[in-house]
């Protein structure tokens, strides 16, 4: 038998890695003589960086400025494919991300993406054509103009002065200055991992829908949006393109920037990732599919990783279990979705606490339980 363990991330427990191998280890309780390949998975968001890596791309990493100016240290991803094509994979919560800032009003104003730019400064420095942006875990709302700051571009206010980085000034900045922007930027192709459909601004915009989580109130999600309104009408007059699609509200508007100054393309997450990853022919060889991730609820059910992932399996009549930190959802949704068997670490453990602090040793058992009951 070959087994395909192939989770996400279990958010505040285990990586997807992690979560591999401890699933592995229970599968291999069961089924002793089984093939067990251990390929974590992501959705475009967070953990897609260690996807990559998994999957054989090099890590690298970068100084890099963080959200609030304070220095930090960032992970990247670089592959080179047999014919020399150059890819590389950046996460926006590497170098921007929530993590490294404490949510406050007064932090979600002046949060920026000028250190995901600098991680973008150095893909194009190793030769990258290619640049994969998984969002997700972002401290901003600046509509990705800090990481054009970055690689050379000029907001400007009506003085002619540059406005300083951060979400809160987006409403001052009345033209651009491309001169010193990145060349190389023309031609490279931008693929933007996105599963959310907000707009760029408005009530469902990134301010209003995620500006909230990362500090805001409603004062600061009012600021944020009228820059982020502005910004659209500034890069609409320079570049002659509409940025306020569904999609572009995803980690603070990153993507309006890259879709007014690149070739930049909003992509599903799951299947971006996928089609990096190799997982489609890992996907051919197995004849059971394990996949999980911390929380399975009915955001799972829309079509994250391991239900997609689940889905994917039923097109090939493989069947899939799921191991979950928690599922919040009944056996028959998950059975619409392709899911045979499911199990949760709270069914093994003494609690919620228990379950997050030894994930790893309560996923053997569940995972070992389940596949016995299947």
């Amino acid at each position: 038998m070959r087994i395909l363990i192939a989770p996400d991330k279990f958010k505040g427990s285990l990586t997807a890695a992690e979560a591999a191998a401890a699933i592995a280890e229970g599968a291999l309780r069961v089924y002793p003589d089984a093939v067990a390949t251990q390929f974590p998975i992501a959705d475009g968001g967070e953990g897609t960086l260690e996807a990559a890596v998994a999957a054989g791309y090099e890590e690298r990493l970068h100084a890099v400025v963080g959200p609030i100016l304070a220095p930090t240290g960032a992970a990247w991803a670089l592959h080179r494919d047999p014919g020399g094509h150059i890819t590389a994979v950046i996460e926006t919560a590497q170098a921007s991300g929530l993590a490294d800032m404490e949510p406050t009003p007064e932090n979600a104003l002046r949060a920026h993406s000028y250190g995901c730019g600098q991680l973008i400064a150095a893909a194009l420095e190793a030769g990258a054509t290619e640049i994969v942006l998984g969002l997700g875990g972002s401290a901003m709302t600046d509509g990705g103009s800090g990481a054009l700051r970055a690689l050379g571009l000029k907001p400007l206010d009506a003085a002619g002065n540059v406005v300083p980085l951060g979400g809160a000034s987006l409403a001052d900045v009345s033209a651009l200055d491309v001169s010193e922007l990145d060349p190389r930027l023309a031609g490279t192709r931008f693929r933007i991992a996105v599963d959310v459909r907000n707009p760029l601004y408005g009530t469902s915009g990134a301010a209003h829908v995620f500006g909230p989580q990362k500090g805001a109130d409603q004062d600061a999600v009012e600021m944020l949006d009228a820059g982020l309104r502005n910004w659209a009408s500034v890069l609409r007059e320079a570049t002659g393109r509409d940025v306020n699609v569904p999609g572009a509200g995803a980690a603070g508007g990153f993507p309006a920037s890259f879709l007014a100054f690149t070739d930049a393309v909003l992509e599903g997450g799951f299947a971006l990732v996928a089609g990096l990853t190799g997982l489609a022919e890992q996907l051919a060889e197995a004849d059971l599919v394990i996949t999980g991730e911390g929380s399975m609820d009915s955001q799972s059910l829309t079509g994250k990783a391991p239900i997609a992932l689940a889905h994917a399996a039923r097109e090939r009549g493989i069947p899939a279990v799921v191991v979950a930190g928690r599922i919040l959802v009944t056996a028959e949704d998950l059975a619409q979705h392709g899911v045979v068997a499911a199990a949760q670490l709270l069914d093994v453990a003494e609690g919620p606490e228990d379950a997050v602090a030894n994930a790893a040793r309560h996923l053997v058992r569940a995972t070992a339980q389940v596949l016995e009951g299947a």
